[in-house]
């Protein structure tokens, strides 16, 4: 009788990852002679994905807020606009008509050049549309959206639409 012996040989321990358990090539596992792919299992581990912060909005204070923080309301100087939008958003929010837009767009860009913040110096007409004074404005003389509300009222009021207010300002160059 003959046998013939092979050497016997260790296997090198291994450090075993979720990475390379993932993979079906890397890692292998021998249960009773046959090969399986390790199974992962979702519960198995955890994920922690840090949130983002959430921003916090600021708000700008009503024309009665301003007169109870106390005597001097106009020391304190003008409550300029920080927020972010875009005209058209801006028209959408004041409740202007998509068919009236071309009319406000041509206005605006004369008078502020969409610039909320824009005061007239010699003036003090203020915001997207030169309000005089800017105290007219209900809320915030200098919030885009605030100031386009009012003068969709006097657009309509004074000249019977924007259309009309358009007309006007061609031929005078204000309005």
């Amino acid at each position: 009788m003959g046998a013939a012996l092979s050497p016997a040989q260790a296997d090198e321990p291994r450090t075993v990852t979720l990475y390379a358990e993932g993979l079906d090539d890397a890692q292998a596992v021998s249960v009773a002679g046959e090969r399986q792919s390790p199974e992962l299992d979702r519960s198995s581990y955890n994920v922690y994905v840090k949130p983002k912060p959430t921003p916090t909005p600021t708000s700008t204070p009503t024309r009665s807020e301003e007169s109870d923080s106390g005597s001097s309301a106009g020391s304190s100087g003008p409550l300029f606009y920080t927020g972010g939008g875009a005209p058209a958003e801006w028209m959408a929010a004041a409740g202007i008509a998509e068919s009236d837009m071309g009319y406000v767009d041509y206005i605006v860009s004369r008078e502020s050049g969409w610039n909320p913040n824009a005061t007239n110096r010699s003036s003090g007409a203020c915001g997207l549309v030169q309000a005089l004074p800017c105290s007219k404005v209900p809320g915030n003389g200098y919030d885009p959206v605030d100031n386009l509300r009012w003068a969709t009222g006097y657009a309509t009021g004074r000249y019977g639409s924007w259309a009309g207010a358009y007309a006007f300002w061609t031929s005078n160059h204000w309005w």
